[in-house]
């Protein structure tokens, strides 16, 4: 253990020399390592070994300091493009929350990560990132954590990325039951109180129509060698027919709310395409066109008396 804990702290080092403009002293590597000042030089002329291209810093001190070249450790750098992705997304997560300034600084770093990748590399990560981001069709609503199988995402991701077809085990609606079931997965979609995967059936089933199913749900997921295109299918547009993740046909929407909410529910993205229209005694209007009743209600519920539904007009005879 004590060989690979060297190791690891000699890559990490080489990472510190790079970062830093100034350099590296002996008396530095002493107290960030707790080693001896015998070990420091040691560690130093370990990475002279493998950066000739390790030099000394001119501070106008007597001390001695050393940097490693920028770049000089990108080779060892790779990133893949679920972690790429994972920069995107959050990255349209704040700006939806209209927080623009921390994802115009995210959005810096995830610009600098992409320049570190290999010209060879570059262009396949970019697009499969692009893939994957497509295929996770948020729905930025906040609510309670559920536990998903890590193993089964992981098989459903390398499914979408690859545009492969799938069997998956998963309890029928009315009896609960195990099913076996082909399908296409287009990608995912996060609600506020379930995840589904958005996928249509293999077999052309509903007239090859997608159909959620809880991700929390699903028993077991197998890649099948059959394959499908993705550009056949837009999860995008499939999401903004929803309102959260709860997809039904869509229905025009109007709120109204009070004038003494109408400054805060401003502030909230209720679906991408909503018009705000801010009435002259102060209230608040809210259009859109999307499905999800039910998770509508349990949004609208959270406001109280200060929200009334305009349309449709016979949403409170349904309830």
């Amino acid at each position: 253990m004590a060989n690979y804990e060297k190791m690891y702290d000699l890559f990490d080092l080489a990472l510190a020399m790079q970062e830093t403009s100034e350099g590296l002293s002996l008396e530095d590597i002493q107290q960030k390592y707790n080693v001896s000042r015998r070990t420091a030089e040691r560690m130093r002329n370990a990475l002279m070994t493998y950066f000739p291209q390790m030099e000394e810093v001119s501070t106008g001190e007597r001390t001695k300091r050393w940097r490693i070249t920028e770049r000089s450790l990108n080779s060892f750098i790779s990133f893949s493009a679920e972690e790429l992705a994972v920069f995107k997304t959050a990255i349209d997560k704040l700006k939806q929350s209209n927080l623009k300034d921390k994802a115009d600084t995210l959005e810096k770093v995830e610009i600098k990560l992409r320049n570190l990748l290999k010209p060879e590399q570059k262009n396949k990560i970019e697009v499969d990132a692009e893939v994957l981001m497509k295929a996770e069709g948020l729905a930025l609503n906040p609510g309670p954590r559920i536990k998903l199988d890590k193993d089964i995402l992981n098989t459903l991701r390398q499914a979408i990325l690859s545009c492969h077809h799938i069997k998956m085990n998963y309890p029928a609606v009315n009896t609960g039951n195990i099913h076996t079931y082909k399908l296409i997965p287009y990608g995912f979609l996060y609600g506020q109180r379930n995840h589904y995967l958005v996928a249509a059936h293999s077999d052309g089933y509903d007239n090859g129509k997608a159909h959620n199913f809880l991700l929390q749900k699903i028993k077991s997921v197998e890649i099948l060698p059959d394959v499908f295109d993705s550009s056949e299918f837009d999860l995008q547009e499939y999401a903004l027919e929803s309102f959260g993740a709860f997809h039904e046909e869509p229905f025009d929407v109007e709120w109204l709310f009070s004038a003494e909410v109408a400054d805060e529910a401003k502030n909230f993205i209720f679906h991408p395409k909503q018009k705000l229209i801010k009435n002259p005694d102060g209230t608040l209007t809210v259009k859109f066109k999307a499905g999800g009743a039910r998770e509508m209600d349990w949004f609208l519920y959270t406001w109280g008396d200060d929200v009334k539904v305009i349309k449709p007009k016979d949403w409170y005879e349904k309830k």
